[in-house]
Order: C-alpha cells, then structure tokens, then sequence
C-alpha cells in the first residue's frame, strides 16, 4: 500500500491553491465543502472559481514559497508543469502536504474518487495509476447507497451514547444495529419519514427485540432489460432475503439480487400454471412475520395490470409494512424499444392502457370509445385474444387500414416486432406464432416503427409474415 488512506479534518485550515483554471475548480469545490480556509493564487480566475470568489482569497500574483506560510496543504493545478514542479518543490521544502493535479510523481498526496453521504463518506483510490476505474468503482457505489444513508449516519451519531449503554456487550450491540440498518428505521428514513425513524429507534431501544420485524418491497421489474431497473428497485433487490418473482422476469434481473437471498418463483405465464394470489399472499405474510425482508418482483409496473393494489391491500390488513418501487411499465418500455411513441402530434393526443386477458374480460370494454381515431391502444396479455380484439374494433368503426404493432419480448435479445394493418391481425396468430410476453399497438403511431427502429432486428411486414407462412 502506497498510500495510507486518511480522512484531514480541514475545517478552517488553509489550503493553498495554485492555478485559476477548470482543473483548479474541481478540487476548490471539494475544499470549500470540506470547510477548508482556501486561498487561490492566480493571475486571472476562470468563471468557476470566479463564481466561488466570495467564499475564498484571491492572491493576483505568480507564485512565491512565501504564500506557503501557515498553510496545511498544497495543490498545484495548473497546465505549466515546470510551475507545478516548481511549487511541489517547495512545499516538501516546507514539510506540507502536495497534490499535483494528474501527476502522481510529484504528488506527495492524491485526491480520491468521492461518494458523499455526508457523515458518511466513502473514498475510493487506485493510487493514481487508473483513476478511470477508481471513478467508474464510485459510480456503483452511488447507485448503492441512496441519499437516506447520510440522515441514518446522523441520526446514529446522536444516539450513539444510548445505544452503547444499553448494549455493553458488544455483541449484542452489533447485533442490534444489523437489525437497525436492515429494519424499519432505515426504511421510515428512506422514505422520508425522520419524526418516525427516531420513534423506532427509541421504541427498539425500550423493547430490544431478538427480531426485527420484516417488511415487503412490491418492485416493479420493469419489461426485461436490466437496465430499466431503478436505483430504488436494485437497493432493494441486492437488500431482500427473500425474493417472490413472476415467471416473466428475467434472469438477468434476478441475479442482481443478493446472492444468498431465497428466490421463489410465482405468478402466471400465459398458457401455464399459475400460483393463487392467496398463496402469494400467505408467502409475503409468513416471509415477513418471521423477520426477513421480502421483494415482491412483479413485471413491468406493479400498479399497470400487475394486482399490486390487491397484494398492498392484504398486506396493509395483516399490519405487515411495506413500500412500493414503480417499474417502466411494458407499453411505455416495448413502445420505446420497438420505435413507436405513444403519442404524436400528427396522430396520436391519447393513449389507452388495455388488459385482454381472456374473452370474457374483452367483452366487457368500452369498444366504441376504444374505437375512436386519433389515439394509441396498448393491449397487454392480448396474444390470445388478437382476433376478438381486431373483429371489435371494425364491429365500432375502426379503419381496417388502422396500423398495428405487435412487439414480442419487448426490449430484450429476442425482441421481435410485427407490423400489419388492423384487418391483417385475425390470421396473425397463426401466421407467425406470436408469444408471450407480447404487446399489441393499435394506432398510426404503430406504422412510426418501420423507420423509428433502434433495437434488435427490423420489424417484420406482413408480406414477409405471408410469404413465411
């Protein structure tokens, strides 16, 4: 280890800082944030530092060792490096610290990458040989700890007396802040909620449980791609001990989940078994009486056809706490993947939202206002029912020249999209043996497809289709 690692308390220290410029900019910042007394030398100031000139003193001159004096730390960060050698010099001369921006040779200090939590902090060094990977290990890092973790850092420091007082053992005092860090008083902070974070803490204080109580996480997993996930959705993926899934989530989606965590799939895939909700619900509620912290994975977003409603209602009457992560829902993210917006200026001012899950739930939809021109219409769970829906549509006056997508496993490596027109769609299921997961378009929107097309292969024409069959 080249380097030793330490955090300087710069509070109302000064730092000397050699150059005006960009570079210069950055590591001012940092300083100024960290309380630090800092004192520019430079002819001229760029419109950074100039922006931050009231909180820092400005000497207008070239460098002088004498400018060193009752300073605790250097840094050199201009583009004449002979300057910055000239000023490393002399500050070892005068026993302070140096940091040469991007010239570990003459540094005798390096800056590290930064995740600011604030109390908490976490630094990350490659030692300055690959401070590329040292920012890109930063970046994971950001996505893993959300801002809430400053707040339970601060609420930690001014409890920290009374919980080692009730817990001497240090044991059992490591204990109990696994359970805190994992439990209710971290989640109320994540949510916004610091009166009742402090109200738990106390409460667990006085009663100084064995267990945490569990709670359940119902997280939207989005269409497929990884990718879609949000940072919300991985903290708590990578956080669950127990992990209950829809069939139709991906793989990939599942192994950012922690490594150790129980994965129980559930759900329905269309044409297979399905797990009864009641069972799903028996799972979240046993899962969380016995103290573990359980991720509902639901495809798409959990409130878009997903009965998160239902399960949230079970779990609010069984008192068993809970928190909801939304997901891109499948229309939003298939339309996107497949190069049909939902809405467009020239054709499209609404969008529709439509489950036809069976034939008895197509009949009872409003087809006269679904008929309508001049919106878009996404069908979900309708692979099985594309004949019903195309024959109700022209029943209430739809064009048959109305186009239509159908975009199969949206937004993953075999996403595949046909297009056709409105009275094509009877003979498609036949023709090309469309499966689940799939989304149905209706609307001119659909046709934007054939030239708006980013994502894996070209869609396919109904003539292709008719020659293939």
């Amino acid at each position: 280890m080249r380097h030793f690692p330490l955090f300087a308390d710069l509070h109302g220290r000064r730092v000397l800082v050699v150059g005006g410029g960009e570079v210069a900019a950055r590591k001012v910042r940092l300083l100024l944030e960290a309380g630090a007394d800092v004192r520019i030398v430079a002819r001229e100031l760029g419109e950074e530092i100039a922006a931050l000139s009231t909180q820092l003193s400005w000497i207008a001159r070239e460098f002088d060792p004498a400018q060193l004096r009752d300073a605790s730390l250097v840094v050199a960060a201009t583009d004449d490096r002979p300057l910055n050698a000239r000023v490393a010099a002399e500050g070892r001369a005068a026993n302070l610290f140096v940091n040469v921006v991007d010239d570990l040779e003459l540094s005798s200090f390096i800056v590290p990458a930064i995740v600011d939590r604030s109390p908490l902090v976490v630094a990350i060094s490659s030692g300055g040989v690959a401070p590329v990977l040292a920012r890109a290990i930063r970046e994971r890092i950001e996505v893993l700890l959300d801002g809430s973790v400053g707040s339970l850092a601060r609420l930690l420091e001014a409890w920290r007396s009374r919980i080692k007082a009730a817990f001497p053992d240090v044991a059992r005092r490591r204990a109990f802040y696994e359970r805190l860090l994992r439990g209710e008083v971290a989640r109320e902070l994540r949510n916004g909620r610091t009166d009742d974070a402090e109200l738990g803490l106390r409460r667990m204080l006085a009663e100084r449980p064995d267990t945490e109580r569990g709670s359940v996480v119902l997280v939207g997993a989005g269409p497929g791609d990884p990718g879609l996930l949000t940072l919300n959705a991985l903290r708590a993926l990578q956080d669950a001990d127990v992990v209950l899934h829809d069939r139709l989530v991906s793989q990939e989606i599942l192994d950012l989940a922690r490594r150790d965590a129980t994965r129980i799939a559930v759900g329905k895939e269309a044409g297979g078994k399905s797990v009864a909700q009641s069972r799903i619900n028996e799972l979240m509620r046993g899962h969380a009486r016995a103290g573990r912290r359980v991720v509902r994975l639901k495809g798409g977003d959990p409130f878009v056809f997903g009965r998160g409603g239902e399960e949230l209602e079970y779990l609010a009457a069984h008192r068993v706490p809970f928190e909801v992560v939304p997901g891109i829902t499948a229309a939003v993210a298939c339309g996107a993947y497949a190069g049909i917006p939902l809405t467009h200026r020239d054709h499209a001012q609404s969008v529709r939202l439509v489950t036809a899950h069976c034939g008895d739930s197509v009949d009872t939809l409003d087809w006269p206002s679904l008929a309508r021109e001049r919106q878009t219409l996404a069908f979900y769970m309708g692979v099985a029912s594309m004949d019903h829906i195309a024959s109700k549509l022209a029943e209430h006056g739809r064009a048959g020249s109305t186009p239509v997508a159908v975009v199969e496993n949206g937004s993953r490596p075999g996403q595949r999209v046909l297009l056709l027109r409105l009275d094509e769609l009877k003979d498609l299921a036949t023709r090309a043996r469309v499966s689940s997961p799939a989304l149905l378009f209706v609307g001119e929107v659909a046709a934007l497809a054939g030239t708006l097309h980013w994502f894996g292969s070209a869609p396919e024409t109904w003539s292709a289709l008719s020659r293939a069959a």
